[in-house]
């Protein structure tokens, strides 16, 4: 299992930005597909967007032209910028990483899990 921890979460006011990282302990870290998934009190878990090893992306429609996905490999580091951050972004947010090095968006699909990182968004 891959070790993950989120950091970079906050309060941010509407409109603003913030990056998230994640830093991962692994040996395969470059082969995954990492991904950032969001999940609101009283609500599911949701997909947010997802990486492959070439730094192919995919993206949730409601975050699209605002979060950007990265990854640095020989850092063994995940990111998420977000940007025109709104409040219905308000969450806390996991990055998950999948051995199988293809797009998945489900979080079954992943097999190892981050704590999770607080992002609140006041209007």
């Amino acid at each position: 299992q891959e070790q993950l921890v989120e950091s970079g979460g906050g309060l941010v006011a509407a409109g603003g930005s913030l990056r998230l990282s994640c830093a991962a302990s692994g040996r395969t870290f470059s082969r995954n597909t990492m991904g950032w998934f969001r999940q609101a009190p009283g609500k599911e878990r949701e997909f947010v967007a997802a990486i492959i090893w070439s730094g192919g992306s995919i993206y949730a429609n409601s975050v699209k032209g605002r979060f950007t996905i990265s990854r640095d490999n020989a850092k063994n580091t995940l990111y998420l910028q977000m940007n025109s951050l709104q409040p219905e972004d308000t969450a806390v947010y996991y990055c998950a990483a999948r051995r199988d090095p293809t797009h998945a968006t489900t979080a079954t699909d992943y097999g190892s899990w981050g704590q999770g990182t607080q992002v609140t968004v006041s209007s």
